[in-house]
C-alpha cells in the first residue's frame, strides 16, 4: 500500500533469535520444555491453591494472580517464537503484532503490581500479625487485584494506542523474536521523543512505584526481623519471605535493565537475550521458586498427590 511517497505496513517480518538452522532446532527444543514447565508449573499452582483449604489466605490468593499473570504474559510470546524457530516464514500482522504486545505489557505491569501486594502483605503479616486477618481482609484483597487489573491494563492500552500510532515506513522488519517497544521505535519514521517520554514516565511509574513498596515493606521486615529474639522466629519470616524476594529480584533486574535505560544504550541483538530471560525464563522459575522454598505448598501437594493416589486406587 502507497500513500504519497512512502510506504504503509501492514505487517512486520520478526527476524526471531537466530538464522542458524542447527541453532534453531536447538532452541526450539530448549524453549519448548521450558515453555511447556512454565505451563505445568503455574498451572498446577493454580489448581494447588484452588483446590486445598490450607491455602485460601491472602498469600496465596496473590500467588494465584501471579501464577496466572506468568502464564498469560509468557503465551502472548514463546508459542510465537516457538513457530517461528521452525518456519522460514516470520511475518505477523499489523493487528496481530498490536495484540501481542498489549497482552504482554499489560499483564507485565499488573504482575509489577501484584509483587508489590505481595511484599505489603508480607509486611503486615511479619510487623502486625494480631491484626493481619482484619487488615488483609478479603474485600481488601479483591479491591488490591482488581486495582491492579486497572492498572496494568491502563498503562498497556496507553503504549499501545502511541506506539502503533506511529508511521512505520522505512522498514517493517524488527530485529527481535516478538513485538517489542524498543524494536518498535527503532523502525519507526516518526518522532519517537513522546513515545520514549512515555515509556519513561508510565514504565517508570509502574516500576519505581511498585518497587518502592516492596522496598519500604522489606525495610519494615527486615527490622522487625532483627528484633525478634527467638532464632527459630527470624528463621520462619526469613522463609517465608525468601522466594518472594528472589521473586521480585529476578523480575525487576530484567524488567530495569531492559526497558528503563536510555534509547542511545540499547543494543537489540543482545538484549533478545534478556528478553528470552524476561518472557520464557521467570515465568518458569517463579512456580518452582515458590513451591520448593515453601512447606504450607509442599505439604499441600502432597496432600493433594496422596488424595488422588487414593482416588485412584479405591
Amino acid at each position: 500500500m502507497f500513500k504519497g511517497n512512502s510506504t504503509i505496513v501492514d505487517e512486520f517480518i520478526l527476524l526471531g533469535i537466530t538464522d542458524n538452522p542447527q541453532l534453531q532446532i536447538i532452541f526450539f527444543v530448549v524453549f519448548l520444555i521450558v515453555y511447556l514447565i512454565n505451563i505445568v508449573g503455574n498451572l498446577g499452582m493454580i489448581i494447588l491453591i484452588s483446590f486445598n483449604a490450607q491455602l485460601h489466605n491472602p498469600m496465596y490468593l496473590f500467588l494465584w494472580h501471579l501464577s496466572l499473570c506468568d502464564i498469560c504474559y509468557s503465551s502472548a510470546i514463546a508459542p510465537r517464537m516457538l513457530s517461528d524457530l521452525l518456519s522460514e516464514s516470520r511475518t505477523i500482522s499489523f493487528p496481530g503484532c498490536t495484540t501481542q504486545f498489549y497482552f504482554f505489557a499489560a499483564f507485565v505491569d499488573v504482575e509489577c503490581y501484584i509483587l508489590a501486594v505481595m511484599a505489603y502483605d508480607r509486611y503486615v503479616a511479619i510487623c502486625k500479625p494480631l491484626c493481619y486477618s482484619t487488615a488483609m481482609s478479603r474485600s481488601l484483597c479483591i479491591r488490591l487485584l482488581f486495582g491492579s487489573y486497572i492498572a496494568g491494563t491502563a498503562n498497556a492500552i496507553i503504549h499501545t494506542a502511541a506506539t502503533f500510532s506511529l508511521c512505520f515506513c522505512s522498514s517493517n522488519i524488527i530485529n527481535h523474536f516478538f513485538c517489542d517497544l524498543p524494536p518498535l521505535l527503532a523502525i519507526s519514521c516518526s518522532d519517537t521523543h513522546v513515545n520514549e517520554f512515555l515509556l519513561f514516565a508510565f514504565a517508570g511509574f509502574v516500576g519505581m512505584s511498585s518497587l518502592s513498596v516492596i522496598l519500604v515493606s522489606y525495610i519494615f521486615i527486615l527490622t522487625a526481623v532483627l528484633r525478634m529474639n527467638s532464632a527459630s522466629g527470624r528463621l520462619k519470616a526469613f522463609s517465608t519471605c525468601g522466594s518472594h524476594f528472589t521473586g521480585v529480584t529476578l523480575f525487576y533486574g530484567t524488567a530495569i535493565f531492559m526497558y528503563l535505560r536510555p534509547s542511545s544504550v540499547y543494543s537489540l541483538d543482545q538484549d533478545k537475550w534478556a528478553s528470552v530471560f524476561y518472557t520464557v525464563v521467570i515465568p518458569m522459575l517463579n512456580p518452582l521458586i515458590y513451591s520448593l522454598r515453601n512447606k504450607d505448598v509442599k505439604e499441600a501437594f502432597r496432600k493433594f498427590i496422596k488424595k488422588k493416589l487414593k482416588t485412584v486406587l479405591t
